[in-house]
């Protein structure tokens, strides 16, 4: 038994001693204080049972962790335990900062492979390329190791030297740099679209994505006069809500209330006001969102829209309308909890799924239409709660699971592209790069050599629905029919790919784009392409439209 468990076996039977001695006094009256003393009990019993008599050796650091693990996972899935070890992943998710070499690993095989750079960071800089496989850190090899394992051993002290071995094809390289403070601006991009439009692209809101916001729109005012504004949260899963609050704040006047929380205890309930002089307040406005725009970025487009602000064009939002809050625990741990909800200025709450109504297997689903709320914006709108923000135009979806997709889930993009790298040196600029049809045959080639194929979702129902039929009988009465349908379900690898070749294309340009460009590469050659853009852009040089949006009732 390890040092390490018997202070935290000490600590866990005194907290357990003290927490059943307060709750014995009143457990009679109060069923709830019974019930937690009562399990607490059990749990301290079953664990001192396990270390007398179990067989195998217990790694009890992991042991705690999976049990604290599964239990916060019955409640909701932004309820999170975080050890010592994993401070700084709690620290990057808030301040978008983090200490290492900038770049993304990824276990592919055996290999602990680079599967992404950030640019002019560490990696980057040192000439670290995506598609290397990293052999050693420090001297200590890398496998057998998980890539969060590895990825720890990537990360130390600001300015500590880091010695990477890496393998690229056939030769074997060092590399030697320093590791150094990694921030990642929330701005991932920002343009000048058309005649007095610019476009702001928020990958998060962490500290300083504010005043970064703030900077930018600013230099676009001042260096082209911009009247309207698109902002795009797509894919903007959220992050700090006093950021976001500051931002309605340059377009909204001071102390506008844009939202506001409610929980279990007073000391959660909170109201966000914008808190200056707005910077921009008679700057036009839409926002883009879509399925993965989700907390502070539905906060954002959903105060915009009740307050008739401006106009949210895209995919209806992900509907998280729950609030964290982290608390340190012994040892240095930290527990993120949901403490409250979050209610948009009409009122309105925009949680998509209620956590405490789960299904009898566990699952639980979204508020289904019919039990959601009428609300009203400022100028009479009709909007809705229970299903996050509802944009005014809803823009089509068409991200189909065809086989672009399952090219994609099995890396066949990314393993074409590293051997595409060595034989181009350099590619056009990412606004006028167009992928050649040799390049594109090279790769039709590249699938049907590596004898791709995949199983869809559809075979797999199809199985699923066999043992049905098969306990039910139909199996023989339904037999060609089912045949057919299993020939039709099964994937023509040579003709789904030239039915869905736009698609792949697609896929495959935003690959090698990405190579050379990274991820602001990846925006500017989808901008003219994007169809959300164009809607957004189509709506601010409408003005007499505009307005009857913002006022239709």
């Amino acid at each position: 038994m390890t040092a390490s468990f018997i202070k935290k076996a000490i600590f866990l039977t005194i907290s357990l001693t003290t927490l059943c001695s307060s709750a014995f006094s009143d457990n009679v009256t109060n069923p709830k204080s019974f019930q937690i003393t009562k399990n607490l009990s059990i749990f301290n019993a079953v664990v001192r049972e396990l270390d007398m008599h179990y067989v195998d050796t217990i790694d009890y650091d992991k042991f705690f962790k999976k049990t604290i693990d599964g239990m916060l996972d019955k409640l909701d899935p932004y309820t999170d335990y975080y050890t010592e070890d994993d401070t700084e992943q709690l620290t990057f998710m808030t301040k978008g900062e983090y200490v290492g070499i900038g770049a993304v690993i990824v276990k592919k095989g055996k290999n602990i492979m680079i599967a992404d750079l950030y640019e002019g960071k560490p990696a980057h800089k040192a000439d670290i390329r995506v598609g290397d496989v990293i052999m050693e850190v420090d001297g200590k090899k890398v496998e057998g190791r998980t890539s969060e394992e590895v990825s720890s051993m990537l990360k130390g002290l600001k300015n500590s030297t880091i010695k990477i071995k890496l393998q690229r094809d056939n030769l074997q390289l060092t590399k030697e740099f320093l590791r150094e403070k990694i921030h990642l601006n929330p701005v991932d991009y920002s343009t000048v679209l058309a005649p007095n439009v610019g476009y702001i692209r928020l990958g998060e809101f962490t500290e300083q994505s504010a005043q970064e916001f703030r900077t930018v729109v600013a230099d676009m005012q001042k260096s082209n006069a911009i009247q309207s504004l698109i902002i795009d949260v797509r894919n903007n899963g959220g992050g700090l809500v006093d950021e976001a609050v500051k931002i309605l704040g340059f377009f909204l006047p001071k102390g506008t209330v844009v939202a506001y929380t409610k929980g279990k205890n007073k000391q959660s309930d909170r109201t966000y006001k914008t808190p200056l002089e707005p910077q921009f307040p008679n700057m036009k406005l839409v926002v883009l969102t879509n399925r993965l725009s989700a907390s502070a970025s539905e906060i954002l487009a959903g105060a915009i829209q009740d307050l008739d602000r401006g106009l949210v064009v895209g995919e209806r939002t992900y509907g998280k309308g729950l609030v964290q809050s982290v608390h340190p625990i012994p040892f240095n741990g930290n527990v993120k909890v949901t403490i409250a909800k979050y209610y948009i200025p009409t009122g309105r709450c925009i949680q998509a799924i209620d956590y405490s109504q789960r299904n009898e297997d566990g699952s639980v689903g979204r508020i289904p239409d019919s039990l959601t709320t009428v609300f009203k914006t400022t100028n009479g709108r009709v909007v809705r709660d229970g299903g996050g923000i509802l944009p005014d135009t809803l823009t089509s979806d068409d991200k189909k699971w065809n086989i672009a997709h399952y090219i994609y889930m099995q890396n066949m993009y990314f393993d074409f592209v590293n051997e595409y790298v060595k034989k181009h040196s350099t590619i056009a600029r990412p606004e006028v790069f167009a992928l050649d049809s040799t390049d594109f045959n090279d790769f039709k080639d590249y699938l049907l050599k590596q004898k791709f194929t995949y199983t869809s979702q559809s075979e797999k129902a199809f199985d699923e629905l066999m043992e049905v039929v098969s306990l039910e009988g139909y199996d023989k009465s339904a037999t060609a029919e089912l045949e057919a349908l299993k020939l039709k379900l099964k994937p023509d690898v040579s003709k789904n790919i030239a039915d869905n070749a736009t698609k792949i294309r697609e896929y495959l340009s935003i690959e090698i784009v990405k190579r050379y460009y990274f991820q602001k590469g990846v925006i500017q050659y989808y901008m003219d392409k994007d169809d959300e853009v164009k809607v957004a852009l189509a709506l601010l040089n409408n003005t007499t439209k505009f307005k009857e949006m913002l006022s239709e009732k």
